[in-house]
């Protein structure tokens, strides 16, 4: 698996037909991946997500076993908004995720069965760029999983206790891009249609959202649009880092 790498931002090859989103948790895509979700559904593309957790750790005020319905139900409903009608979750445990066996093995059965052309996901680097937190522990172990999970899914000796019923390896990802990299090499276009379906995707996440203190969401998604515009040399713009299959 390596970095695609060049000195100028590339347009992300759209010449594909179906993707499989993979994230740590609710609301993860809508930060940005999102908007590009609207654009290439827009398109007769098939997108699927797959949530690793049910977010059940992600807000405060509200304990794991009531928040976890809350939060599955308002990805759903963001989903719809973009253009996706098939959401999956996995039962891994929100804010502790492991690299390991467990994690490869359940991301590589969803790759065997979803044979996507392309895997997203969003940023596993240490930081966003010029934002001064530390990302999250559950994302930062999410992408090298995805990444090795791919590889593990074109291997038929590598859990072949999944080939059964049909299913069969699959190798034909071609590549895997992360949304919101501070190491962003290809961007999407986005049209203001585009934008905001994210910008209202991000806001079935309503429950969550007023938890957040200060977050202003009528503006976050413009403002990181435009600014990965000006770096892609468009009006409006989401980056990608971008791996090859």
């Amino acid at each position: 698996m390596t970095q695609t790498e060049n000195s100028a931002p590339q347009p992300l090859p759209e010449d594909w037909n179906r993707a499989l989103a993979v994230v740590a948790h609710p609301d993860d895509l809508e930060f940005g991946a999102s908007s590009a979700i609207a654009r290439w559904t827009g398109q007769g593309k098939h997108v699927t997500e797959l949530l690793v957790t049910k977010g059940e750790a992600g807000i405060d005020s509200l304990p794991p076993e009531e928040c976890a319905p809350v939060r599955m139900a308002e990805q759903r409903a963001s989903a719809a908004t973009v253009g996706v009608t098939t959401v999956e979750f996995l039962d891994f445990p929100d804010g502790t995720l492991e690299y390991g066996l467990p994690l490869r093995r359940a991301l590589a059965e969803a790759i065997r069965r979803h044979r996507p052309d392309v895997v997203v996901s969003i940023n596993f680097r240490e930081n966003f760029g010029d934002m001064r937190f530390y990302n999250h522990a559950d994302h930062r172990v999410l992408g090298p999983a995805l990444l090795d999970a791919v590889r593990d899914a074109a291997n038929r000796w590598v859990f072949p206790e999944q080939l059964t019923d049909g299913v069969e390896p699959w190798s034909k990802v071609r590549f895997v891009a992360f949304g919101s990299s501070p190491r962003a090499t290809h961007y999407v276009e986005l049209g203001e249609e585009h934008l905001a379906a994210g910008v209202a995707s991000l806001a079935d996440h309503a429950v969550y959202l007023s938890n957040l203190d200060g977050f202003d969401q009528e503006s976050f998604l413009p403002q990181a649009a435009a600014q990965a515009g000006a770096w892609a040399g468009v009006p409006l713009a989401t980056g990608f880092e971008v791996f090859d299959g």
